[in-house]
């Protein structure tokens, strides 16, 4: 059974299989003005106290969660619902075992999400 991580390297840590991908995640969000704290177990990147986007680690895949993802322009395409009928804003960006990540291509989403949270307060 595994630890809870209390920390964004513990987590990444806990899932060598996603190291990579994880450790990119963490450089892309940490380039940014979001704080970096664990919620739910996981890595969650907020800003002025609001959950923004999460960074997550299952079996098959690893995604970053935007939780407000439906307010995103998306003109990639690669935001998905993860359970359509239930969940109305989280979007998520899913990554495969050895998948490159785009890194601009994740931090023009970054920004965006960034940009429509301070545009809102």
């Amino acid at each position: 059974m595994k630890t809870k991580a209390t920390n964004t390297t513990e987590y990444i840590a806990m899932y060598p299989q996603w190291e990579q991908q994880l450790t990119i995640m963490r450089e892309i969000l940490e380039d940014t003005i979001l704080v970096p704290e664990i919620k739910w177990g996981a890595p969650c990147y907020t800003l002025k106290g609001k959950n923004l986007i999460g960074m997550v680690a299952f079996k098959h895949h690893c995604a970053l969660w935007f939780h407000k993802g439906s307010l995103l322009s998306d003109p990639f395409g690669v935001l998905v619902n993860a359970q359509p009928g239930k969940t109305k804003m989280l979007r998520q960006m899913k990554f495969q075992q050895g998948e490159v990540l785009d890194r601009a291509l994740i931090a023009k989403y970054v920004q965006e999400c960034i940009d429509l949270e301070l545009a809102s307060q």
